[in-house]
């Protein structure tokens, strides 16, 4: 894991529960953040994370789990720097010396939200991933993509990226567990891939650590360019470059295999 993770640095929740909203919340944006993150959930169970100190005890776990998700909710509705602690504390029913039982500061919580809002992500899109085994099924989920950012209209991004985008130059620790879940993301489109390899529709001389490195890239650059401007266009246009390569070295006969491996491949266009 950690040679992966200096390859790509060199190369370059529970359901929530219903609750009432307070005047902040009833931004149509935030609202329909919930919505997208209740999309996720319906995906997955509950991790199962190793406690440790306090939370030994199953109504620790229980106590600990609950501040968690409830900063968890908020981050997602107001991001990290408009998540105060007295919104969590209010929103997990717990008190200050409670949350600091759990936590030695608020970067260990925060760092505790990002491995939770990972978690979600990540499985969610191992349980796509996992499907893969042709370029159609490959181009099936940059569909599934683009529809689920347009169902958001292109609010919130990733919330990896966006976590990143907060904390990564500010906690060396949330860093570092950002980056695990990128190398992760990543491993799970490395499989899909290599499956479309074992399906013979994938070129033996295919660099997928590459391909798979380049795909996420252009997810994450998408995305981010779709929050901004409003639009999924630029995520379509992202992704479908990032499949064109992989289209160029789908399995051919041995003229073109030589051509890919010798002068490089001919552009194609892919429909989308």
């Amino acid at each position: 894991m950690r040679e992966r993770i200096a390859v790509l640095q060199e190369g370059h929740a529970r359901t929530p529960h219903p609750r009432t909203f307070r005047p902040r919340d009833r931004h149509p944006r935030n609202q329909l953040d919930c919505q997208v993150q209740l999309k996720y959930d319906r995906h997955m169970k509950k991790p199962q994370t190793l406690e440790k100190g306090p939370a030994a005890t199953a109504r620790g776990a229980k106590t600990r789990a609950r501040i968690v998700e409830a900063a968890s909710r908020l981050v997602a509705e107001h991001g990290v720097g408009g998540t105060r602690l007295d919104d969590i504390m209010a929103e997990s029913g717990t008190s200050k010396s409670q949350i600091y039982h759990y936590f030695s500061d608020r970067e260990a919580l925060m760092c505790a939200v990002v491995e939770a809002r990972a978690w979600g992500v990540l499985q969610f899109q191992e349980s796509c991933l996992s499907k893969v085994r042709s370029f159609e099924d490959l181009r099936a989920w940059r569909d599934m993509i683009i529809e689920i950012n347009r169902s958001k209209h292109c609010v919130g991004g990733c919330p990896i990226g966006s976590l990143a985008s907060e904390l990564a130059d500010r906690s060396e620790t949330a860093r570092d567990a950002l980056a695990r879940s990128f190398v992760q993301w990543d491993s799970h489109l490395v499989g899909a891939l290599e499956r479309m390899r074992h399906e013979g529709s994938l070129s033996p001389a295919a660099d997928i650590p590459e391909l798979a490195t380049g795909i996420l890239t252009a997810l994450q650059g998408g995305l981010l360019m779709a929050q901004t401007m409003r639009t999924t266009r630029p995520l379509a246009i992202a992704l479908d470059m990032a499949l064109e390569h992989v289209n160029q070295r789908r399995l051919c006969g041995p003229a073109q295999e030589a051509k890919l491996g010798s002068k490089g491949p001919r552009r194609r266009r892919v429909g989308g």
